[in-house]
C-alpha cells in the first residue's frame, strides 16, 4: 500500500473504536511510556495535544504537568513553534487543534524527549504522518530521543520512506514496546 492507502486504512480502523477502548488503550500505552528510561530521565518533554482520532494525551499531560516541563507544538505557517503547556493558555489553532497561546517560544535544543504523533509506525520506527511534513522539519533539528505512541493496529508491516523522513527511536502501543 502507498501512504495514501495506509492513511485511509488507519482512519477506518480508528472509526471502529469505542470510547472505552480508546481510554484503555491510552492508559496502557502511556503506562508503558512512563517505564522508559528516556521518559524517566527527561525534564523537558515535547508532547502533542491529541486530536479525537489519536491516542489521547490529555490525561497524561495533566498528570505530568507540574512534575516535568511539558511543551506542545503550535503551527506557525509551515513550521511548528514549541511553547510551554499551560492549561489556561490554550486555544484552537490550525487544523482545529488545541494549541498553546502566547509568545514564550522555546528552542528545540531545550527539549530532552519528543513524543511524536503519527498515523502509523513500522518496527523500524519509520513514521507515517498526516502528510504535511511539520514533524519531519522539527525532528531533523533535534538530537533528543523520539518516541511514537500509537494504537496496536497502527503498527504497520512497512512504511514507504523518503530521504527527509525521520524515524523514531522507540514505538509504544498499548501492548508492546519496540
Amino acid at each position: 500500500m502507498d501512504k495514501k492507502e495506509l492513511r485511509k486504512y488507519i482512519r477506518s480502523k480508528k472509526a471502529e473504536l469505542s470510547e472505552p477502548q480508546k481510554i484503555d488503550a491510552a492508559r496502557n500505552a502511556f503506562a508503558l511510556l512512563e517505564q522508559v528510561s528516556e521518559f524517566q530521565d527527561a525534564e523537558h518533554i515535547l508532547l502533542y495535544y491529541s486530536l479525537p482520532d489519536e491516542l489521547s494525551t490529555h490525561s497524561f499531560i495533566e498528570r505530568w504537568h507540574g512534575k516535568k516541563h511539558i511543551y506542545l507544538p503550535r503551527v506557525n505557517g509551515s513550521t511548528l513553534d514549541i511553547l510551554p503547556y499551560n492549561p489556561e493558555a490554550m486555544g484552537e489553532g490550525a487544523y482545529n487543534i488545541e494549541e498553546p497561546t502566547g509568545s514564550d517560544i522555546v528552542p528545540i535544543d531545550r527539549i530532552e524527549l519528543i513524543i511524536v504523533p503519527a498515523m502509523g509506525y513500522d518496527r523500524k520506527g519509520n513514521r507515517l504522518g498526516r502528510g504535511k511534513g511539520y514533524y519531519d522539519q522539527l525532528l531533523c533539528q533535534s538530537h533528543a530521543p523520539k518516541i511514537g505512541v500509537i494504537y496496536d493496529f497502527q503498527l504497520l508491516e512497512e512504511i514507504p520512506t523518503e530521504p527527509h523522513d525521520i524515524p523514531v527511536d522507540i514505538v509504544i502501543t498499548p501492548t508492546q514496546m519496540i
